[in-house]
């Protein structure tokens, strides 16, 4: 495999410090696989130390947020460090199986609440293990359980249709999956996303949001305001980079010699060149700006310099396809360059 493929990540930098808590290090931790915490009055959060979820005590029984199959079984026993009431509710943030996979821990008993796409999802694609939900909704729906409200929120499809925002107005908690992950750039591909016009708006919903904790899904912590403003700033200039990419190589005079430069017989090669074109120069433009605190994006998020490239290309893509051109072709001899 030494000639096709990715090549290894090589030398990078560390991680920022700030990025490793405390637990991730302790003997608890790496004996068990799991962290658990309070965020506030019977809110708790928990986490793999990569992937998270959360529950809510309330006075009839326990509400849980998702189940990643990462945890697993450790959600049951996070849930029994703290109280000895039983699952009542189980609410899927969306149907993807690395962050509900393990659902069906909580048993056949519980009402199980999710967006109308999410069910649609799993009827069609079943999975024993993500049971089906069992109370759905469009647009918004309250959920009041033992003195304890959450309410769930859909605005369009963004990581993925069906993905829902989950707040708890009492404890000022949101969460709201795959949309950010605190103290990092996420994982390649703007997380895997479907819809990276409706994945950017997202960020910007969250703002929307009062709270002083964020269970976003991924990675060492749960996420803060300030956490959040750190990515929708790096995503923002992912975005100027990219757009600076597209403007300057995306042209057809650009696509043009860099076919010509790889041969006319060898279009697919010329064709990833051009690509790979874009997206050098926007992780370039990202990995040596300056941020607003005049640190490196390398010194403020963990995983800039691997997962930059990933994310240039996918946001190069989101502008070629999703969001409006410019011009077009014109027709006749030798017309004026345009985008691709």
């Amino acid at each position: 495999m030494d000639n096709y493929g990715f090549p290894e990540a090589g030398e990078h930098p560390a991680d920022p410090p700030n990025y490793y808590p405390p637990y991730f290090s302790s003997e608890r931790f790496q004996r068990l696989g799991y962290h658990v915490e309070e965020l506030r009055d019977g809110f708790y959060w928990v986490t793999s130390g990569g992937y998270d979820a959360a529950f809510v005590v309330t006075n009839d029984g326990v509400l849980a947020i998702d189940a990643p199959p990462t945890i697993g079984e450790n959600m049951l026993a996070a849930i029994e460090e703290v109280t000895d009431k039983p699952v009542t509710h189980v609410i899927y943030s969306h149907w993807h199986t690395d962050h509900i996979g393990a659902a069906s821990v909580f048993g056949s008993g519980v009402e199980i609440v999710a967006h109308e796409i999410t069910k649609e999802l799993l009827e069609r694609f079943p999975d024993p293990n993500r049971p089906l939900p069992t109370l759905t909704f469009d647009k918004d729906y309250t959920l009041n359980v033992g003195g304890v409200t959450l309410e769930l929120s859909y605005k369009g499809e963004n990581h993925c249709p069906g993905n829902i925002f989950i707040y708890a107005p009492a404890h000022r908690v949101l969460t709201v999956i795959d949309i950010i992950s605190p103290g990092s750039a996420t994982f390649m591909h703007c997380d895997a996303s479907q819809n990276i016009m409706g994945w950017y708006q997202a960020q910007q919903q969250l703002t929307e949001f009062d709270f002083d904790f964020l269970v976003a899904g991924h990675h060492m912590s749960y996420g803060t305001p300030e956490t959040v403003k750190a990515s929708i700033e790096y995503f923002a200039d992912v975005l100027d980079g990219a757009q600076a990419a597209v403007d300057r190589f995306s042209r057809s005079d650009a696509l043009i010699g860099v076919l010509d430069g790889a041969g006319w017989d060898k279009v697919f090669v010329g064709t990833e060149n051009w690509i790979n074109s874009m997206a050098n120069y926007a992780t370039k433009y990202v990995l040596e700006k300056r941020s607003s605190n005049g640190q490196l994006w390398s010194e403020r998020l963990a995983g800039v310099t691997t997962q930059t490239k990933y994310h240039a290309y996918t946001v190069l893509e989101s502008i070629r396809l999703e969001r409006p051109r410019p011009n077009y072709r014109l027709r006749g001899e030798n017309a004026p360059p345009f985008l691709t």
